[in-house]
């Protein structure tokens, strides 16, 4: 843990002030570091009873996919508005400074499937409350989601209290 935790670089006043940024980068830069990070993931994941992993644009990407990949399990994409070329359901959500939008295929999830949420990090839980008010319109059972980083000063869990929650990292 103390390996991943030194590869998480902390960016101060960024993208403002005041804002500690977790850049995540030199731990998917570092092969050792990021494949302990996502065997982490395939090590909770692999018991359970999974049809799909679900992923929140951008970074949580780079986790999902190889957790999909090594699970044999497809990958379903939560983006923002204007991203995704077929019909699909939307959720808006406020942020610190305004609000977006998130997206997700109608027609990819079935209902009943049981889903992993991921993304790289959870802070005010706003993102992955709306990424779930999606995944759940398509009837779908969310198992747990997944964080790489969790910033619990941010107390995210609290928005997200409905759900069962996994993070590798606090701060």
């Amino acid at each position: 843990m103390d390996r991943l935790r030194s590869k998480i670089l902390d960016v101060p006043n960024f993208p403002k002030p005041g804002i500690i940024f977790r850049d995540i980068t030199p731990l998917l830069s570092d092969a050792d570091s990021f494949r302990s990070a996502i065997q982490m993931f395939i090590s909770r994941y692999r018991p359970k009873k999974l049809d799909a992993i679900v992923a929140i644009e951008s970074r949580g990407f780079f986790l999902a996919a190889p957790l999909a990949y090594e699970l044999g399990l497809g990958l379903h994409l939560v983006r923002k508005r204007g991203k995704l070329p077929r019909k699909t359901h939307q959720k808006t959500y406020d942020l610190e400074y305004g609000s977006a939008t998130l997206e997700i295929h109608q027609d990819e999830l079935m209902k009943g499937q049981n889903v992993v949420l991921m993304d790289d990090l959870l802070a005010t839980g706003g993102t992955a409350e709306a990424a779930a008010h999606l995944v759940e319109m398509a009837g779908v059972n969310i198992v747990e989601l997944a964080f790489l980083i969790e910033l619990t000063y941010c107390q995210g869990r609290q928005k997200l209290k409905d759900h069962d929650i996994f993070s590798v990292l606090q701060y």
